[in-house]
């Protein structure tokens, strides 16, 4: 009777230390009995019986979630690839495990649809140039689509757009005959520019002809300080025109 007694204290000293269980303060535990959902337990020490009771856990820690390279077809007819990163926690962990059966892979599956919608309504330059509105954009359609589950997409980041070698090409000589465009755009204003600070000039010189007399002579000494050993006199147009006209 002694012995029996001693064994039934045993088992139960043994499955009592066996039900308790440590929650990390990241953690949640998820509790089931006999299948039906009793709440949610954590983080410290907790009590699952086994056999009557289930906990599934529940990590509250942002999960970075890698997708995987996706073929776009955007809305100038360019084929491109693409991949991005997810950031998403759980803020429910009771509507995590009950709502879906494996929330990362549906959030997977979600960012995987939603991006290849998203860039094939967006031309190549929107999606180089107003990546930030992309990212934005895919994040508000994620987070309204994982909200029932209790999980929040707190960042989308596209990480990489990849193009053929022949759209590569293109691209290139597009970029090129765009910077020749500006430099000539560039030039021109700079002419323009300098004609009309040109003709200001001339209007102040011919107002006082004394004032030409001394520009040229301060023309004179820079020339003389970089060609020290030669000295350039210039000949008014008028002088010359009065020898041709005698001759």
């Amino acid at each position: 009777m002694f012995q029996s007694t001693s064994s039934v204290l045993i088992i139960l000293v043994v499955a009592a230390f066996l039900s308790i269980k440590l929650v990390n303060e990241y953690d949640r535990v998820v509790v089931f009995v006999l299948g039906r959902l009793w709440k949610v337990c954590g983080p410290g020490p907790i009590i699952v019986v086994p056999g009557i009771m289930r906990g599934q856990l529940v990590s509250l820690r942002t999960v970075v979630l890698d997708v995987p390279p996706q073929d776009v077809i955007t809305k100038d007819n360019v084929s491109i690839k693409v991949n991005a990163v997810v950031y998403l926690r759980v803020v429910d962990a009771q509507r995590a495990v009950i709502q879906v059966e494996n929330y990362l892979y549906a959030t997977s599956q979600w960012a995987q649809t939603t991006l290849r919608s998203i860039l094939g309504k967006s031309e190549v330059d929107e999606i180089l140039a107003h990546r930030d509105k992309i990212n934005n954009e895919l994040q508000q359609i994620l987070d309204a689509h994982t909200e029932p589950w209790g999980v929040k997409v707190s960042n989308v980041e596209i990480k990489n757009v990849d193009f053929a070698q022949e759209m590569l090409r293109a691209m290139a000589k597009q970029a090129e005959a765009e910077r020749e465009r500006r430099a000539k755009v560039i030039h021109a204003e700079g002419e323009l520019q300098a004609s009309e600070k040109l003709g200001q000039a001339a209007k102040v010189l011919s107002a006082d002809p004394a004032s030409i007399q001394l520009r040229y002579l301060q023309t004179l000494s820079e020339i003389a300080i970089d060609k020290n050993s030669t000295t350039i006199f210039p000949v008014p147009v008028d002088v010359i025109s009065m020898f041709v006209k005698k001759t």
